[in-house]
C-alpha cells in the first residue's frame, strides 16, 4: 500500500491543471467519493465555476463489485468541453461506463477524462494523468484518524 500525501496532490493538481488547459474545459465532473479533492481543487486552479459531481458504486471498500450503478447524473447541456475526473483509473470499467454515458445523453458535448492515478493494463488510458499506479493507494483524503 502506498501513501498518497497532500504534499504530493498539490503538485500533481497543479501538472494536471497545466495539462488541462490545452482542453479548454468549462466545466468539470467529480466520479463522487474519489474525484471529488480533485474536482474542486482542479475547478479553483482553473477558474472554472462549472464543477459537478455524479455517483457510482463500483466497490465495496477494496472489494470489486460485479456491476456499476451511476445516479446523481448533472445537466450538461450548457457545457461544451467537460472533463470527468477521477482519484484513479483502475479498471477503467467505471470510467468507460460514465464516459459512455454521458456522451449518449450530451451527445453535442466534448468530454475527456482524468485521473491522478492510472493503471496501464485498465480498459482505458485517461486523457489525462499525472502517475502510474504500482499498488493499493491510500489518499491522504481517506486516511482515518486514530
Amino acid at each position: 500500500m502506498i501513501f498518497y500525501s497532500y504534499d504530493e496532490f498539490s503538485k500533481d493538481v497543479e501538472v494536471m491543471a497545466k495539462d488541462l488547459q490545452s482542453f479548454g474545459c468549462d466545466a468539470i465532473v467529480a466520479i463522487a467519493r474519489g474525484g471529488m479533492t480533485l474536482g474542486h481543487f482542479l475547478a479553483e486552479h482553473m477558474s472554472i465555476r462549472n464543477l459537478y459531481s455524479l455517483n457510482s458504486v463500483h466497490y465495496d471498500n477494496q472489494k470489486k463489485l460485479e456491476y456499476i450503478k451511476v445516479y446523481n447524473i448533472p445537466d450538461l447541456s450548457k457545457s461544451k468541453k467537460v472533463v470527468i475526473v477521477d482519484d484513479i483509473i483502475d479498471s477503467g470499467e467505471t470510467m468507460y461506463e460514465i464516459t459512455l454515458l454521458l456522451e449518449k445523453r450530451f451527445p453535442e458535448v466534448e468530454f475527456k477524462n482524468a485521473a491522478i492515478f492510472y493503471k496501464p493494463n485498465s480498459l482505458i488510458k485517461p486523457d489525462f494523468a499525472v502517475k502510474e499506479a504500482k499498488g493499493w493507494i491510500e489518499f491522504f483524503w481517506s486516511k482515518a484518524e486514530n
